[in-house]
């Protein structure tokens, strides 16, 4: 069966602006593909100062995007459009988020649905009572739990949290913007990230300290906000920002590239970050930090490189031989081309709405323009 077209209203952090947050790269490619299958799609976005300052994509040019000043904004222009979607999206860390969901479940007669890109983030949250953009009442109201981590997390929202239908849907990558571009090296290794205070303490044993134990070696770490204690040697360069479409070029000038999970997502395990398709669709070798559920993704060794310690790290960048180091970039782009591009995602997306779609029949949601 083939989904119909589609009238969708995604309510997320940004996709103006992709300034210190991975959300808009997710959401440009997830909202092209699915008007490339003849989607309607609206983004809804809160006019933010600091995104305002850095938009790097003012006039996104699939579908629509609208900004909104407030909730009375919100509402007053764009409940029409929530009311008659077939599907209607809300993101992780969106502002007054709790508000917005309600809003959204009182008003759509389409499928509500919540876009986790921050989950193990969420789950701490809501443990200790902290409900930023998102509340325990509302997770039974959202038909679909759309999460960046997979796995065993997904049973946990549904038995614990009360969510109808828990369900992975990961950073996918766009083949024709994250391609091999290969440049005359200029850095053994690179890591590309804003700053975080729990992945610090990994890009200091992974990457400072080997670059502090091998001097003539060329590294480099691209991101904003790291704090002036950082100690960096001479023989590692720093990029303060890099836009999306920077990104192919900067994997291209690098002969192995640094992926590092966030701790709680190392802990929730099935969680790749949105970097690690980036890097292997454009395929440079990936050295990563090892996390639970890797090898569903990548095939460690074939696919992936492993470290823990810079032990590791240094002897993957002195000793693997330049056969073997195209080799595993290589089967790591062919990996991601067959299974985590954004047109997969968008795939998944209409297949999870159909699900949802056919098991609230009952219930009278119309479902005859989501299906064939």
């Amino acid at each position: 069966m083939e989904a119909l077209r589609m009238r969708i209203v995604i309510l997320g952090l940004s996709m103006t602006s992709s300034w210190g947050n991975g959300h808009a790269t997710i959401f440009r490619e997830l909202v092209r593909e699915m008007v490339r299958r003849g989607h309607d799609v609206l983004f809804l976005e809160r006019d933010m100062p600091w995104f305002a300052a850095h938009r790097d994509l003012p006039l996104p040019p699939w579908g629509r995007t609208e900004l909104y000043q407030d909730l009375a904004d919100l509402s007053d222009r764009f409940t029409q459009d929530v009311r008659d979607a077939d599907l209607v999206v809300v993101g992780s860390y969106v502002p007054q988020g709790v508000e917005v969901g309600r809003w959204v479940q009182a008003t759509t007669r389409g499928i509500p649905a919540f876009y986790d890109l921050d989950t193990a983030v969420t789950l701490a949250k809501l443990a200790r009572s902290d409900f930023e953009y998102l509340s325990p009442d509302l997770i039974p109201g959202y038909r679909l739990y759309l999460s960046v981590i997979g796995g065993p997390m997904l049973r946990r929202i549904e038995r614990e949290l009360g969510s109808p239908a828990a369900r992975a849907l990961y950073r996918g990558v766009d083949p024709e913007l994250y391609l091999p571009r290969p440049s005359a090296d200029s850095w053994d290794l690179g890591y590309l990230g804003t700053y975080g205070a729990d992945r610090q303490p990994t890009l200091e044993r992974l990457m400072l300290e080997a670059a502090r134990v091998w001097r003539t070696g060329r590294f480099v770490v691209a991101g904003p906000q790291y704090p002036a204690v950082v100690r960096w040697t001479s023989n590692v360069e720093r990029v303060q920002h890099l836009s999306p479409s920077q990104h192919p070029e900067f994997y291209g000038a690098q002969r192995f590239t640094l992926s590092i999970t966030r701790a709680d997502r190392v802990l929730a395990g099935y969680s790749p970050g949105a970097r690690l398709f980036e890097a292997a669709a454009c395929g440079v070798p990936i050295i990563s930090d090892v996390w639970n559920g890797v090898e569903s993704v990548f095939v460690p060794g074939e696919e992936i490189l492993l470290a823990r310690t810079a032990k590791d790290t240094l002897g993957y960048l002195r000793d693997l031989s330049e056969e073997d180091r195209r080799t595993l970039g290589a089967k790591a782009r062919a990996r991601v081309l067959a299974e985590h591009t954004s047109a997969h995602r968008a795939l998944a997306v209409e297949q999870y709405a159909r699900e949802a779609s056919s098991g609230a029949a009952a219930a009278g949601t119309p479902v005859e323009r989501l299906i064939v």
